[in-house]
């Protein structure tokens, strides 16, 4: 039998999905360039054992292992789908989001470190070119990730202008899409420093171009990387939210009478936040009345207000309290 004694906290009571449960633009657009990927790297592999060339065969392998990374992206927004409603998960499972973006980030430097690697070898240890089979393999690739970041669609640059700025944006992003972006990024890089690199030396006997070449784009592609692991490790660790929404919930609630004595802000998904916010006040009113004064366009999807009575306490002096009142959104 139901239990009566529960019913009247119903209307309290809410779901922390937050959105996780509707599917993402970035999938779609992730399954399609691994799909496009995978057909590529078998039409490499199968060409290169055919004709025996080590340049098809050593760039199918390559694209085999960014196809893994982006599996591991495409995994991450079907997984926090599927379990936004696990109620085991406190804030719902947007950050696994930023999870499938940090582990894309740790293989990208993998890839960079790698590459950087064979290149130093091949500076040591110059091998002869197949140019022409090469410079193939390099314009195929080249199309293959430019179609890969038009289905993608536009993302946020990797640099900015404006550090904080730049930080702030990107911490409430969508890393997994971020992550995905960047691998085919980075492969669309490698290509073009490829045929740069192979018309000089083809052309101006500049053998040494291809490797030089190839530890440009492993350091490129190891700095995207790096600030990519900055920004998930932020929000996997709970990293105070962005400062401009720090200030904003300060502006619309501290006055003379009102002083916030705690603020706790975090990333809990992409462009979505939790609130623990704890008010000092001589007129306490109720938590709502607080939440009411928060600009809704801040993407503030839990949030919680204590309520404390400042005892004779004056602008100087407001740390006395007395009593509390919480509330959750």
């Amino acid at each position: 039998m139901r239990d009566m004694r529960f019913d009247h906290l119903e209307q309290w009571r809410h779901t922390h999905a937050f959105g996780q449960d509707r599917k993402r633009p970035g999938e779609p657009r992730t399954i399609a360039v691994i799909a496009i990927t995978a057909a590529m790297t078998v039409v490499e592999i199968a060409t290169g054992f055919i004709f025996g060339s080590m340049a098809l065969l050593a760039d199918g392998l390559h694209m085999a292992s960014h196809a893994v990374a982006l599996t591991i992206n495409a995994f991450a927004y079907i997984y926090a789908r599927r379990h936004a409603y696990d109620t085991t998960y406190s804030f719902g499972t947007g950050k696994v989001n930023a999870l499938g973006g940090f582990t894309g980030a740790v293989l990208l430097v993998v890839f960079a470190m790698m590459m950087a690697w064979e290149s130093v070898k091949r500076l040591v240890y110059p091998v002869e070119i197949a140019f022409d089979q090469a410079i193939l393999v390099a314009v195929l690739g080249l199309l293959v990730n430019g179609a890969s970041v038009f289905i993608l669609g536009h993302h946020d640059h990797p640099h900015g202008s404006d550090e904080n700025t730049d930080h702030d944006r990107h911490r409430g992003a969508d890393h997994n899409l971020r992550a995905a972006h960047l691998h085919v990024m980075a492969d669309a890089l490698t290509s073009l420093l490829a045929i740069f690199a192979l018309l000089a030396a083809k052309y101006a006997g500049l053998i040494r171009m291809d490797p030089l070449m190839g530890i440009v784009g492993a350091v490129l592609v190891s700095r995207w990387s790096l600030g990519l692991l900055r920004d998930t490790s932020a929000v996997l660790l709970d990293k105070q939210g962005p400062e401009r929404i720090q200030s904003r919930i300060k502006e619309c609630i501290e006055d003379d009478q009102t002083w916030i004595a705690d603020l706790h802000l975090w990333s809990i998904g992409p462009r979505i936040y939790a609130l623990i916010l704890s008010v000092v006040t001589r007129d306490p009113r109720p938590p709502e009345y607080y939440k009411e004064l928060i600009p809704p366009d801040l993407g503030l999807v839990h949030v919680t207000v204590e309520v404390c009575e400042s005892v004779g306490a004056s602008s100087g002096q407001r740390t006395a309290s007395q009593g509390s009142r919480t509330t959750f959104s």
